[in-house]
């Protein structure tokens, strides 16, 4: 079962990313070290096996 667009937001902050906000379903994060990302759709919804990996490469960039 894929994981939801909630628990990808949850390790993106735990991982040291801030929300800057977006429109409408799209929500942008920053980390410090200035790696970025979108995630679009709402908290609920099933994320997208791109959206995983993506998220998975940007908390590992912010680490090194």
């Amino acid at each position: 079962m894929p994981p939801k667009i909630k628990e990808l937001i949850r390790s993106l902050e735990e991982a040291g990313f801030v929300n800057r906000g977006g429109k409408g379903s799209h929500r942008n994060f920053e980390h410090p070290q200035g790696c970025r990302i979108t995630l679009s759709g709402q908290v609920g919804d099933d994320a997208k096996p791109y959206q995983v990996r993506e998220a998975r490469k940007k908390i590992e960039e912010s680490k090194s």
